[in-house]
């Protein structure tokens, strides 16, 4: 299925040749012809977060608020009230700390339709150095009441996260990358849902859950750990944060009794902590590890050196499987006294 935007034809089975801001950008556009009440709101940033594509085809429904993302908020707050559906896009670092109170009081508060779309996620601008690396947004907008937050693994699932977030009510954080990340899915031939988790590998020995650009990492760490470990390893694509599959996360548990989640975040308040609280709840014992930033901002460089640096890139998962293998742990199947 092609669309024709602004002069350019994209099909989504181009998805490896673009960025996902700019699949976020035409799938947007698409919107824009089905819903009259979608506005564009961007801080001087239409260019670069891929938003100005809807400028330029609705530019009575866009406003550029100049570098003032706090203003922006606000301005998309007031919008929502009146019913129309405001797409504020920035880059995560500037929503998540910069205009934090604003996202918080003016919209999570009033649980208003603001749909975020937030640019440069992780380490994804790496080399800007450490004010534009989003490393900590995933803990902070899960932390916000009624707030729902979406990591997409590549544009592709970043196309059907920004559709399915037009229907969804209250406010939603879309975190995406910046460059050409490598795509997971091949095409939209998969149930996507908000709040329900896609398990595209089976395996009963370890679970991998991945979000964001780890997913493809963990799927090729799978690949290597069975031919050359005989490992039946099981990943699972959380792409959203919160609300988090509970239900995927316990029956890994169950049945796998050894998990490790990789995350292009702080291991602090993420991916990790979130299924941790899941495992934790339950009463239910498992060898468990997380893979991302340990408590430290990253290092200024290319992003594909920084994924390796951390041990977020395939080789670094199949050294954290492998770790979590060797651990030893009580495996009686009977949980009742450990609750």
């Amino acid at each position: 299925m092609s669309k024709k935007v602004t002069g350019t034809t994209w099909n989504v089975y181009d998805a490896n040749k673009l960025t996902q801001a700019e699949i976020y950008g035409q799938v947007l556009c698409d919107l824009g012809d089905e819903h009259s009440e979608i506005v564009g709101l961007s801080a001087d940033l239409a260019k670069s977060t891929k938003i100005g594509l809807f400028q330029e085809k609705f530019p009575e429904r866009f406003v550029n608020v100049g570098i003032a993302e706090q203003n922006m908020f606000g301005i998309a707050a007031g919008m929502a009230k009146t019913g129309l559906k405001p797409f504020v896009s920035t880059m995560a670092v500037f929503a998540s700390l910069r205009a934090a109170e604003q996202i918080r009081t003016d919209i999570c508060y009033q649980k208003l339709n603001v749909k975020i779309i937030a640019t440069h996620g992780g380490v994804a601008f790496a080399s800007a150095g450490t004010t534009h690396q989003a490393t900590e947004d995933i803990a902070i907008m899960r932390s916000f009441a009624n707030m729902t937050v979406i990591v997409p693994a590549d544009g592709i699932e970043t196309a059907k996260a920004v559709k399915a977030a037009v229907k969804y009510p209250g406010p939603v954080y879309i975190r995406i990358g910046r460059g050409f990340e490598p795509s997971y899915y091949k095409d939209e031939n998969y149930d996507f849902q908000i709040g329900k988790s896609i398990e595209i590998r089976q395996g009963t020995d370890i679970t991998i859950i991945a979000t964001g650009i780890t997913v493809l990492q963990a799927a090729e760490a799978a690949d290597f750990l069975a031919e050359n470990d005989g490992l039946s390893v099981r990943v699972i694509n959380i792409h959203t944060i919160k609300p988090i599959d509970k239900e995927a996360i316990l029956k890994a548990v169950t049945e796998t009794r050894r998990l490790l989640t990789v995350e292009e975040h702080s291991t602090i308040g993420g991916l990790g902590t979130a299924v941790a609280d899941v495992i934790a709840e339950s009463g239910k014992g498992c060898a468990f590890s997380k893979v991302g930033l340990q408590d430290e901002f990253a290092e200024i460089g290319y992003p594909e050196d920084l994924y390796a640096h951390y041990k977020l890139n395939a080789d670094g998962i199949i050294e954290n499987v492998r770790e979590i293998m060797g651990k030893d742990f009580e495996e009686d199947d009977n949980w009742e006294d450990e609750y």
